[in-house]
């Protein structure tokens, strides 16, 4: 059962030659297996089985959703109601949420069954999963990297054969270069394209749920249960059609490839050569490869982190100590609730996060840094939407480096942020990108492609990858 696709044991499901309560009674065994790796923070094992029960149920009775059967994990940042959620901080521990997350209820509503809450660092800050209350977690392929962050967890889950797939959040690449580190698929939708709330917000104009899994078309039929407008999240415009599969493309690609993402230094050689020769597969193939200057990639990273930064520390004002979650004790005054309970509840690096956003939104500093990022941000998104007038997608590594040791970046938070340096490029600009399994280095340590699309093209991005994707296994 270990590392199958739903969509290849979908039609096992139909017919009854494979139940879902042997499908989550293996997951459970392959969870158990590995707990020492630390990927879930809590199993919901007797849950998970009634469920799988009631679905089998339905399939016999031809009653069942869209997705009956599919056995995924969740990220620790998407409510669910009547479970934990703790975005992987002390600050929330013991909350239990009173409300569903819209992805996930339109995931539940085709018969999903959950098998778990996933590991991640805190408050979905990080690129490594080593930010975490409950530790660190391990690489699937080898336990003493990282998976990747901040939903490491969840990509690793998925990796491992530990359920078919994962709701992750992707703020900056949180979804795209863990999968990237565990040689699975994982995609970052349009911004809007999937609603928001229930979502612990990290950088509110930022954050995207995504979801993570096998194969590209996993991820589609994901990404189809759960988009469409919300009333409560007014980020899709409403005049945005339903998702609808995109036809198959029968003529050469147009790709784009950012220049100075291939000369830049922290790109390992490995990479580097794979994605080369990669170009000069697909242009032997009859597509059209077409290298085009962004000096701004550098700028990407900085950006970046001052306007997430600046939103996080107006997201995570409300975790006081107060309403719910972790209070200090021995206080004396609702400052002293405030002030210990926070140093108490958030992590080190969430506290750095913090400190840089009130800086940077600062009296004297607001208009050098936020307002000038605004504007960088801006002509970022200019540039990227000129570049697509020319082309169908935008390709690059999806990570410079394949997985690296836990611990060897805690200590260099610079060098830690570039791990996202080719994929912010998709959260400033609000465009969907997804990261497919592209190589394995000399250590047979993974690494991913990126694709790019243009905003609301979602559907035609996933068909041109399954192209691209066909062109990376030959």
């Amino acid at each position: 059962m270990r590392q199958q696709s739903y969509s290849s044991i979908q039609q096992q499901l139909t017919t009854g030659s494979l139940s879902c309560r042997e499908l989550v009674a293996s997951f459970l065994a392959r969870i158990e297996a590995t707990r020492a790796s630390n990927w879930f923070v809590e199993v919901y094992a007797e849950e998970a089985m009634n469920r799988a029960d009631l679905i089998d149920q339905k399939i016999r009775s031809g009653k069942a959703g869209k997705l009956a059967g599919m056995v995924i994990g969740v990220k620790d940042v998407i409510a669910h109601s009547d479970h934990g959620l703790q975005a992987a901080s002390r600050i929330l521990e013991g909350f239990q949420s009173q409300v569903t997350a819209t992805a996930l209820h339109r995931l539940l509503e085709q018969d999903v069954i959950v098998i778990g809450r996933q590991n991640c660092d805190e408050f979905a800050m990080g690129s490594s999963n080593e930010y975490s209350a409950f530790g660190p977690s391990a690489n699937p392929i080898d336990p003493g990297r990282v998976p990747g962050g901040s939903s490491g967890a969840s990509a690793a889950a998925v990796a491992a054969g530990c359920c078919h797939a994962s709701l992750g959040s992707d703020t900056g690449g949180s979804v795209r270069q863990p999968a990237s580190f565990c040689g699975v698929v994982g995609m970052k939708p349009t911004y809007g394209r999937i609603s928001r709330w229930g979502l612990i917000a990290y950088a509110s104009s930022f954050d995207q749920i995504g979801p993570i899994a096998h194969s590209i078309e996993d991820v589609e039929l994901l990404l189809a249960c759960m988009s469409g407008p919300d009333g409560r999240d007014h980020s899709m415009p409403p005049d945005q059609p339903e998702y609808l599969r995109a036809e198959p493309i029968d003529r050469p690609l147009r790709i784009g490839l950012l220049r100075e993402s291939m000369t830049s230094k922290g790109l390992q050689p490995a990479i580097k050569h794979r994605m080369e020769s990669f170009v000069r597969e697909l242009r032997s193939q009859g597509h059209t490869v077409t290298e085009y200057a962004f000096p701004l990639l550098d700028a990407m990273v900085p950006c970046y982190y001052i306007l997430t930064t600046a939103e996080a520390s107006s997201n995570l004002n409300r975790f006081d100590g107060v309403h719910y979650g972790r209070r200090a004790e021995s206080v004396q005054n609702l400052h002293d609730v405030y002030q210990l309970s926070r140093t108490e509840g958030f992590g080190t690096e969430v506290q750095k996060r913090i400190m840089l956003g009130s800086f940077v939104l600062s009296e004297g500093y607001v208009d050098a840094y936020f307002t000038h990022a605004q504007k960088v941000r801006r002509k970022i998104t200019d540039e990227t939407m000129t570049m697509f007038d020319s082309c169908d997608v935008l390709m690059s590594p999806t990570a410079p480096t394949v997985p690296f040791r836990q611990g060897e970046k805690v200590d260099d938070p610079v060098t830690m942020y570039l791990s996202d340096i080719y994929t912010v490029h998709a959260n400033l600009v609000g465009a969907p990108a997804i990261s497919i399994p592209f190589g394995m280095d000399e250590d047979g340590l993974p690494f991913g492609l990126q694709i790019m699309g243009k905003p609301w093209d979602d559907s035609m991005l996933l068909t041109i990858s399954r192209k691209i994707q066909s062109a990376v296994s030959r």
